[in-house]
């Protein structure tokens, strides 16, 4: 009795040696050769454990186990006791000690810490042009037409402008002179609106002819809900506006002017010329005779110059006539941005980072990048020299048209071109 009694004690101090070696030897050797995981977790690779939890992040919607946050704790005890005792001597942000942590591991995260620097900036920006946007729009004391009218008082005929992808759950506001022949191109693809000549849906953008891009035939756009949804296709866009991303992209107003001047009568267009030049260049030139098409027109370097384009503009007779052409319609009149709380607004001036950004938090930046833009686009510098040959009275009036896209958008003030 006496021998089987010693026998269970050497098996039990034996027993504790074991475990006592165990622990000395993984806490100095370390957990390396063990792929430890759970049915949750990822498992581990050949890499020490202890360089995998902070090598990969986890993310907001990542799972993580109790097993795992016990093992990460018990094989960083002592790195997490040193983090503790630093942060009682000095207090460092998240992201200061995330980089500290990378350095100290001998990793150059130096492209990958810039590039969040740019996404949080652009986070930031954002942030601040919805902030303007909705300051403004609430501001009694700033007033401009159709400000305070609600989303059901706005005539159908006036949502033309909202493409909507129900496959993404995107609503895009296009404006013309703003890149929106390339984000329509994306639009198609994203939404498999149009099929190629092999009967498919398009997967290149760039693949898509423009004259395709530009038919109304091409996009499923708020105008045409009630098609689809009859007397319920108000509430149906009130659904689609609460639950999908919205976007749009802007452009300061009077850069946006000369570019739609460039394209629409330095170009022959016979459509616009028919419809614009014809009227303007009767009213306000002193042509006694108006050529009938636009390669005689400018053949004889017959067109609207710049200038009556603007007076065009200004003379209250042209939106008696019908409301101003989408391309230099004001974007208030075509987006309704105080009746749209947008979710995202971009910029032609920094279409490159906006467009990226819009592209991740859309989840799609791994499919598309967005298409070039062209390489003559119409620049702010250029303002002063195409508006230097219009009366100062006729720039301040023009200011006061296209005011409202000045301010809800956060566009200072030409001030240059407003006083003597």
């Amino acid at each position: 009795m006496t021998m089987s009694r010693f026998f269970c004690l050497l098996v039990v101090l034996g027993s504790v040696f074991m475990i006592l070696f165990i622990i000395v030897y993984w806490d100095n050797v370390g957990a390396a050769a063990f792929n430890i995981h759970t049915s949750i977790s990822k498992p581990l690779t050949s890499h020490s454990s202890r360089e995998l939890a902070t090598s990969v992040p986890i993310t907001e919607n990542s799972f993580v186990s109790d097993v795992d946050e016990f093992l990460d704790g018990f094989l960083n005890f002592n790195t997490t006791k040193n983090e503790v005792q630093s942060d009682k001597t000095e207090s460092i942000s998240p992201r200061e000690s995330s980089r500290l942590e990378e350095n100290i591991r001998g990793y150059d995260w130096s492209t990958k810490s810039k590039l969040q620097d740019i996404i949080l900036d652009q986070e930031i920006l954002q942030q601040e042009r919805k902030l303007n946007l909705q300051r403004f729009c609430m501001n009694s004391s700033f007033v401009f037409p159709t400000k305070d009218r609600y989303f059901d008082d706005i005539p159908n005929r006036e949502l033309d402008h909202f493409i909507v992808d129900d496959r993404h759950g995107i609503i895009y506001c296009y404006v013309p002179k703003v890149a929106c022949t390339n984000w329509k191109r994306l639009m198609i693809v994203l939404s498999e609106s149009l099929l190629d000549k092999k009967g498919v849906p398009y997967q290149d953008p760039l693949q898509i002819p423009r004259e395709d891009v530009h038919n109304s035939s091409s996009h499923l756009t708020f105008n045409k809900f009630w098609r689809r949804y009859g007397k319920f296709s108000r509430h149906m866009m009130k659904i689609k506006l609460k639950k999908y991303t919205k976007f749009l992209f802007v452009r300061d107003p009077f850069v946006r002017l000369i570019s739609a001047y460039r394209s629409k009568f330095e170009l022959e267009n016979q459509e616009f010329y028919r419809s614009f030049a014809v009227p303007i260049l009767t009213r306000f030139s002193n042509t006694t005779k108006v050529p009938d098409n636009v390669e005689e027109a400018f053949s004889s370097g017959t067109r609207p110059s710049f200038s009556q384009f603007i007076q065009y503009l200004l003379d209250p007779l042209t939106e008696e006539k019908k409301p101003f052409n989408e391309h230099w319609r004001q974007v208030y009149r075509l987006c309704h941005p105080c009746q749209i709380d947008y979710d995202f607004i971009g910029k032609l001036e920094s279409i490159e980072e906006d467009s990226a950004l819009l592209l991740r938090d859309l989840n799609i930046d791994s499919l598309f990048q967005f298409p070039p833009s062209y390489r003559n686009r119409t620049a702010s510098s250029w303002e002063e020299d195409w508006f230097s040959k219009i009366p100062l009275e006729w720039r301040q009036k023009l200011y006061k048209l296209y005011e409202a896209d000045f301010v809800l958008f956060g566009y200072p003030k030409p001030d240059h071109l407003l006083t003597v």
